[in-house]
Formats: structure tokens, sequence, C-alpha cells
């Protein structure tokens, strides 16, 4: 569980590097995009590492369902009287339901943009790749979907802010020195990712033509 979640907290920074270069609308801007996307699904070595991205999700999802079931079922008879927030976080609580809520998102989010790369015939751009800068700016001038897609980079902060540190508590990485460190760096990487995934579809619903 903590190993592919620290995978996947990897892969959040590498697909937000790659998709920060939607903010360049230019003709230029475009082209260099489509061409990323087309290197990003082409090249031998990626396509090899899109696999073991594929198994890291479902095997986080399935591991997460999965502990989470057991935790009930080890206390069947809830508590009389019960303090959640004594000892934690809300969030923290509800690791479970924020990550399915992600997953279902997930879904959503590579039916929009993953299947339509591979399956969805899009057209050639100017250099010959295919056009999935219109796809996605498509996608960001439809309100709803923005506001989906905000509210969901929300819900991804909240299951970062707690799954980040406990993936290395997990690891039995715990340092009186080096545990205050891990736990701050979590907390701005559970905000900075998600706000800057957010930009994106602002900017492109409000500045992109």
């Amino acid at each position: 569980m903590a190993l592919t979640g620290l995978f996947l907290c990897l892969f959040l920074v590498v697909h937000l590097a790659g998709n920060l270069q939607l903010l360049d609308a230019s003709p230029e801007g475009r082209l260099k995009f489509n061409a990323y996307a087309e290197f990003m699904t082409s090249f031998p070595l990626i396509k090899v590492v899109s696999y073991v991205l594929y198994f890291s999700i479902l095997f986080h999802a399935f591991d997460g369902l999965l502990l989470a079931l057991q935790n009930r079922r080890a206390r069947p008879v809830r508590y009389v009287k019960e303090k959640p927030m004594a000892n934690r976080t809300w969030y923290s609580g509800q690791m479970a339901v924020l990550g399915t809520l992600v997953l279902v998102f997930l879904v959503i989010h590579m039916k929009s943009f993953w299947y339509e790369m591979h399956w969805g015939g899009l057209p050639n751009d100017a250099d010959g790749n295919k056009d999935l800068f219109t796809v996605v700016n498509a996608a960001f001038h439809q309100g709803w979907y923005v506001a989906l897609y905000v509210g969901m980079m929300g819900v991804l902060a909240f299951h970062l802010m707690h799954g980040f540190q406990s993936a290395f508590q997990s690891l039995g990485l715990n340092h009186p020195r080096y545990t205050p460190l891990i736990k701050n760096v979590g907390i701005l990487f559970a905000v900075m990712v998600p706000v800057l995934f957010a930009m994106i579809p602002v900017w492109m619903f409000y500045f992109n033509a």
C-alpha cells in the first residue's frame, strides 16, 4: 500500500509536469503538447512503465478497500462513545471514501483523454501527431467538467495529506529528527500538486480560445 502510494505520488509529479504545457495555447505550444502526448504513448520504456502504473492504481485501490473492510470487521460493534477527532484528523478516517472518489474520477478522466488518445480516432495536427490538445481544450471549456475537476483535486489533496506521510510511517521510516520534515513536505505536496492541477482547467476555461 505504501510503495504503490509513493509510486503514484511520483507519477502525479511527472503527469503534472507534462500537463503544465497546456497553459501555452499558442500554435507552437499546442504542437509541443501533442508531441509530448505522442511520446508518452509510443516510447517503449514509457509503455512498460505505464503497465506498472495501471497495476499500481488497481492494487492500491483494491488494497485500500480491503484494509477498510478488515478494520470494520475487526470491530463489528461500534464504541458507545467515540471521539474521532481526539487523535486524528477527519480525513485520515475517511481515506477509503476519498480514495474511492478519486478512483471514480480517474475512470472518467481516462475515458475523456487516455481512451481518446489511444482509440478515439483523433485527427492529426500540423506535425502529424494526434491532436490531443484540442480534445483537452474542448473538455476544459465545459463548466461542469471544470467544476468536477477542481472539486476532485480538493478530494485528492485531503487523500494525499494523510497518505503521503503515512506511507513513510508504514515503511518504518520514523525518526524524531526526520518525521516532522516528512510531515511538512507531505503537506506542501498535498496542497501544491492538486492546486497546480486545478489551475490548468481554470486557466483554459477563462483564457484559452
